[in-house]
């Protein structure tokens, strides 16, 4: 009985994920500053707990993977998927989770360190251009150009004049981007400042995540407060309806994944790409067919 309500919930919670738009739930409205403090980084949206939110998870994972081999077909459009957050906010396990649903063949991926003396060398945007996504395919970015903001930011290397240029350089590059046919999706991926030194803690105790450790993370803690101010601003100040800021409750990692995928769904959905016609004639096909078959 127990497991037949459980059901039933599980099933009620998918039918209002299908009724509520996710892109209006998460994304911030165009002139509307926000604070990240007064969002609930721990929203589980209509779903009590991870099991509840599994049938939706696999439905739009394979809704996700049939439009995009559609925009693979097509060849027309290209999808941009930039994630941003906190250090420890997620953005590697939330790749991992978009590329469960993505054909290798027509996705990748790119994360964005600190410049190299080549790329120091150009303009900021040079290294971004070379890796923004080919017609029919997705790219998802772990870190972007956006970080070529927030840094300078941070550590007064650059003057407030220029951080305005390149928030504007910024935003007419992504106009660019979609005037040439790439929709921007842009993810801030949002925990509180508990959860965070809880995921660094965990790095600490686990064998398998000491990899993940750099000292230099930890004693960026003390500047989080910092941190979020400027995206506050960054995303006031790029925030346009060609390239979308959305907010994610990042707190639960399954609710994280289940968020980013529902919204590339919804966006795919609205391209509605579609499969292009046989490029060659059926019949002529068909005798060619028939005649390699009679060679042996």
């Amino acid at each position: 009985m127990r497991r037949a309500f459980a059901s039933q919930r599980a099933h009620a919670a998918a039918a209002n994920v299908r009724a509520v738009s996710y892109s209006s739930t998460y994304g911030i409205e165009r002139g509307r500053r926000i604070r990240l403090g007064d969002l609930d980084a721990s929203s589980t949206g209509a779903f009590a707990d991870r099991d509840a939110a599994r049938e939706t998870m696999e439905r739009d994972l394979d809704r996700l993977r049939t439009l995009h081999t559609r925009l693979y077909a097509e060849r027309r459009r290209a999808v941009l998927i930039v994630l941003q957050s906190l250090d420890a906010g997620g953005k590697d396990g939330a790749v991992g989770h978009l590329m469960r649903a993505l054909n290798p063949r027509a996705a990748t991926t790119h994360a964005f360190e600190p410049p190299t003396a080549d790329e120091a060398a150009h303009d900021f945007l040079w290294r971004v251009h070379r890796v923004v996504p080919a017609f029919g395919t997705v790219a998802v970015f772990n870190r972007s150009h956006f970080e070529d903001v927030i840094v300078p930011r941070l550590h007064g290397t650059l003057a407030d004049e220029d951080i305005v240029k390149r928030c504007r350089r910024i935003v007419d590059f992504e106009k660019l981007l979609a005037q040439n046919g790439t929709t921007i999706l842009k993810f801030y991926l949002h925990v509180t400042s508990a959860e965070q030194v809880r995921r660094f803690e965990s790095r600490i105790d686990d064998p398998e995540k000491h990899w993940k450790v750099d000292a230099a993370d930890y004693d960026q803690l003390a500047c989080r407060a910092a941190y979020r101010a400027v995206y506050e601003d960054l995303i006031a100040a790029t925030n346009r309806k060609r390239a979308p800021w959305f907010v994610v409750p990042a707190n639960h990692k399954w609710f994280r994944n289940l968020v980013l995928t529902r919204i590339a769904v919804e966006t795919l959905e609205r391209l509605d790409p579609q499969m292009p016609p046989l490029p060659h004639d059926a019949a002529d096909l068909r005798r060619k067919l028939r005649d390699a078959a009679n060679d042996d």
